[in-house]
């Protein structure tokens, strides 16, 4: 459903011209959704751009699509980031082509809904690796080898909302929780070096991913968040690259919620759809 509040300017790109112009910078996950609204963000502000993910076709298809708005300034390739190996040829690549790195978004991730009781160990194993063990090693990878000797650099993680608990999802809730500690524990351990890290940690987004959910469940979600409505990958987008911008340099170890206001309603007070009438404590009538 639609908000009555909303007119399609929340899409648009909200950032002065040349904001990152001769920065570079790295979007894992980049060839869909949160990742591919991202890196087109930070190109059309002057940008160079890396983009990777596990799908070689999607990303070659990204790469060029994104080539033929910005010619020169993108590198796309296929990397599995929970293999160290890949990543650090990946790295390495984006340094020789492009001689630095200054923004690292860590957007790649994956899971699948589940209840607990039927989520193997194989299974939990595999979402903490990717989400948790591969965000770790592309950001070691690219602070050790560009940002620290640098003393300069802004990482920004997507995580998820995980503000409550997260039944259907321990496997991914405990690896983002994971990401989140990191966030704040390489803010402070890299903070005298010029290095910033924080997290955003958007809600129910209207992206590819979403397709992979019940209709059901992601209506009920959308009751559930009081601007009554998804979000967009390009309101994540702007929240993203606020944060790697230089309009956000005294901020670190933060984690932005990007939700609607989900997060902090705990259901005890009744928001009305748009248009309709009413609201107040949950069971008392309107």
């Amino acid at each position: 459903m639609a908000s009555p509040f909303v007119d399609g300017r929340e899409r648009e790109n909200p950032f002065r011209a040349g904001l990152f112009e001769d920065e570079v910078a790295f979007v894992t996950g980049g060839a869909t959704g949160i990742g591919l609204a991202t890196a087109r963000e930070l190109l059309q502000l002057g940008a160079r751009v890396a983009i990777c993910g596990r799908t070689e076709a999607r990303v070659v298809a990204a790469a060029a699509a994104l080539e033929t708005e910005f010619p020169g300034r993108v590198l796309g390739r296929a990397t599995d980031i929970r293999e160290p190996q890949q990543v650090e040829a990946l790295v390495g690549e984006i340094l020789t082509r492009f001689g630095r790195l200054d923004v690292l978004v860590n957007n790649a991730g994956g899971q699948f809904p589940a209840p607990a009781a039927a989520i193997s160990s194989r299974g939990f194993e595999a979402v903490v690796r990717n989400n948790l063990l591969g965000t770790f090693n592309v950001t070691r990878e690219v602070a050790v080898r560009a940002m620290l000797p640098a003393r300069r650099g802004a990482i920004v993680n997507v995580i998820a909302n995980i503000a409550r608990g997260f039944p259907g999802m321990v496997h991914t809730g405990a690896a983002r929780a994971g990401v989140e500690n990191m966030t704040m524990s390489l803010a402070i351990e890299w903070a005298n070096m010029g290095l910033r890290v924080n997290a955003v940690a958007p809600g129910i987004i209207e992206s590819e991913g979403i397709k992979q959910y019940p209709p059901q469940l992601v209506e009920g979600s959308r009751k559930r968040t009081p601007l009554k409505r998804l979000g967009s990958v390009e309101e994540v987008a702007h929240s993203i690259v606020y944060l790697a911008s230089r309009a956000a340099a005294f901020i670190t170890g933060t984690t932005l919620r990007i939700d609607g206001g989900a997060a902090i309603w705990g259901d005890s007070w009744d928001i009305p759809e748009p248009g309709e009438v009413g609201g107040g404590p949950a069971g008392f009538g309107a």
